[in-house]
This record gives C-alpha cells, structure tokens and sequence, in this order.
C-alpha cells in the first residue's frame, strides 16, 4: 500500500521587493491591476534575481524561493538546511499559512502546528496558562480537548511555577519551552519547527528531540525540523532537502543531505599556496596544495566531530635536494590562534619518504575528536629536525574547517563548542 502524502508543494516560489517600502509603487499596482484585467501573467514575475544575500544585484526584485516542489509523507521527519538566507523560513512561513505564495500551491492534510520564533502566537499580556487556550483553539481543538492535555503541557515544559504570570514576563527560553509544549501536546498532524530550538538550554534541547522523536515514531504525526545542528538533523530526521539561493539543490536521505551541504559549503582561504610569499623556510621543499575530504571521500571543509576526515596536501621540491629526512606537520588551530591538535609525519604510521620532485601527502584522520569551532591549518616541515634553522617550508592560515557539534559518545547530549568561544584571552597567555 502506498504510504498516504500528507503535505505536497507544488512550483512554490515567493517573491520581494527590496528597499524601505516593501508593497511596490503605484505604477507597479497599475501595471499589475492592466495585466490582470487582460488575463495577463503579473509582469513583474517575469523579472527578479536569485537571493543571494552576499552579493549586490541589478534587480529591485528577488526571489526568496523558486519553483519549489516536494512532498512529505505522513509520519515522516523531514530536514529542512542550508545557509542563513537560503529560504528556509520563509518556506516554514509559507507552510503555516503565516504568509502565501506568489505563485504556486501548498496541499496539506490536517492540523499545521508550527513554532517559528520566540513567542509566536502567544499574547504578551496574557499567562501562560491562557496563552495554551489560546494556541489550542487557533488549531482547532474545543476548551476540552486542550483541558485534558494541560497537565501534560505544563510538566514538559518546566514552566509550572510562571503558569499563571503573564508571558511578557518570561525568559526567551522559558517561551520556547512553553511554546514548543503546546505545540508538540495538541496532537498536530503536521509540527513545523523552525532553529527557534536553538534558544532552548541542553536539556531541553534533548527533550524536545526525543518529543519529536515520539511524535512521529509512535503517533505516525509528520515533523518539518529547520537546523544548524547537522548531528540533530542526522539523528532525527529520515529524509532532507538543501535550499541554496531559494532553490532545492538536493534531496534524499538526512545522512545524503547532510553530506550535500557540507561539501557544498567548501570554500579555501587562498587560492594557490604556490603564490603566498608570507612563507617561512629555505624553499627547497613546498606545500602546494591541500585538501580535506569527508569519509565519502568527497572534499569538504565542514565536519562533524568525532567523523573521519582524509587529508591531501600535494607538494614540490628541488630535484637535487634529498628528501628522505623530512618531516611535515598538520596542525589545527582556534579562533585564539592556539594549538587544539597536531600530526607529525614521524608520529604517523605508513608515511613514506618523499623521494619525487613532485607528490601527494595523504593523511587518514579516524576521528576528528575537536570540539565545534573554526580551526585555522597551519603547515610546517622540517629537514631532520623541528628546528628553525632546519625549516623547508611553514606557512600559516593555509586553509580552515568548521567542526560541527555531535553526540560522539552516545551519550545522548552533543558535545559543547570550542573552549576559545567562551574562554577570555587571558587564560591562552
């Protein structure tokens, strides 16, 4: 029996003017209201640009999604990702119905829930208790119904002692606690959840994961999960998409997903190490190039701690200059530019001599236990001994990887970021 699709997109796009008067011009209404009457495709659907954020445009137009279309069965956790400004909440806007699209159609079945920021649909003068009823009846369900649930609702969200106290008096956290209970307790058949997670501590963070963990496991309900968090996107979800620009770029399982937009999002600090001139060294041996690849053997330069990573770095050297003492160093380093870690060639198992004028380092990482945090690669190597005066070739910010967050023990808790984000200066001196 085919499994019954409870959500189907269909050539959803969304369009916005930019600039400080966001409705348009009275001429731009009339030429609009002109296409209209004549049976006409709106002409300024036809003009418009691609949203990407980072680059100034011709167009006073932009697409903020384009032609999207897929569809998500009932019970299953889909995983929405990509960068800040791909389009990922205006798709979740688009799906609650807080927003329509310009063009295209969004076919559903059942409730939508959907928890998009902080305190969204909860009155500011009213308590939390009344902002529960309040949520409970815009989705549908009778004064009853949400009743019986309240208990429920109040305990998971660790809220019980401000039940009564207006919410404009919560925390940010304390609202998405709150939040998220309602909309997780009054049984939606589609819960839509956007990184607003993000703002919520650890435990509640694992709470709410394993929520939605029941929600579609046990009860067959259908989970839209938006996230950063490629380890929570991995664990939760089944199947994902990447967005990029307004437009899908992928789709498949979250693992394929995941795997998509971290080798997408690649980018090298330099263009040719061949060409730095701010090296250090006698010359005789270079580092050319490097190249990290995920443990598909795809190169990336995101990982999740605790993955395997693999390691390319191609060098030259002069033809008369022996090579067979050299040593090389691969080393990671943070925000604070201190040492996290390091690799020595005579610390390695299976390096051979570099003998040839012109070759391939490889290094195969197991595990990458560093914590989430953008490390800076150094390169250095040495004729026989660790010494300056022995230097070939040592040059810094060659490259850089971002570490993701992950549950590397299965602990069921993913690990905390880089010491150096949260550590002031003084304590590296």
């Amino acid at each position: 029996m085919r499994e019954e699709v409870i959500l189907k997109v269909e050539n959803v796009s969304k369009q916005y003017r930019l600039g400080t008067i966001g409705t348009g011009t009275i001429s731009h209404d009339l030429n609009r209201f002109f296409a209209k009457i004549r049976g006409k495709e709106d002409p300024f659907l036809k003009v418009g640009e691609s949203n990407d954020r980072a680059t100034k445009g011709s167009s006073e137009y932009v697409w903020a999604l384009k032609d999207i279309n897929f569809e998500v069965k009932r019970g299953e956790v889909l995983g929405i990702i990509g960068k800040n400004g791909a389009g990922k909440s205006t798709l979740l806007k688009i799906l609650s119905k807080v927003t329509g699209p310009t063009t295209g159609a969004i076919k559903s079945r059942g409730r939508i829930a959907s928890l998009l920021e902080v305190g969204t649909g909860f009155h500011p003068e009213m308590t939390g208790k009344e902002n529960i009823f309040l949520n409970g009846a815009i989705l549908g369900m009778t004064k009853k119904e949400i009743a019986s649930k309240l208990d429920e609702i109040v305990s998971f969200s660790g809220c019980e002692r401000y039940i009564d106290t207006p919410v404009k008096r919560y925390s940010s956290g304390m609202k998405v606690r709150l939040a998220f209970a309602v909309a997780a307790f009054l049984e939606p058949d589609i819960l839509v959840v956007d990184e607003v997670l993000a703002v919520g501590d650890a435990e509640f963070q694992k709470k709410a994961i394993g929520k939605m963990q029941d929600i579609s496991n046990s009860d067959g309900r259908t989970v839209l999960f938006v996230s950063h968090n490629m380890g929570a996107v991995k664990s939760l979800c089944k199947t994902g998409l990447v967005l990029e620009n307004g437009k899908i770029t992928f789709t498949g399982t979250s693992e394929e997903a995941v795997n998509y937009y971290i080798t997408s999002e690649r980018k090298k600090s330099i263009s040719s190490l061949i060409l730095r001139n701010d090296r250090i060294g006698n010359g005789k041996f270079k580092f050319v190039d490097i190249k990290f690849k995920n443990k598909a053997g795809v190169e990336a330069n995101e990982f999740i701690s605790g993955d395997k990573a693999l390691v390319e770095i191609d060098y030259e050297k002069d033809e008369d200059f022996d090579g067979s003492r050299i040593i090389w160093s691969l080393i990671f380093r943070d925000n604070l530019k201190q040492i996290a870690t390091s690799f020595v060639s005579d610390e390695i198992p299976n390096q051979a001599e570099i003998r040839k004028s012109t070759g391939k380092i490889k290094l195969e990482i197991p595990n990458l236990y560093l914590r989430s945090e953008r490390y800076e690669i150094m390169l250095l190597s040495f004729n026989g001994e660790t010494k300056m005066e022995e230097a070939l070739d040592i040059i810094e910010d060659v490259t850089f990887i971002n570490v993701l967050k992950a549950d590397v023990f299965k602990v069921g808790k993913l690990n905390r970021e880089g010491f150096s984000s949260i550590m002031p200066a003084r304590y590296y001196q």
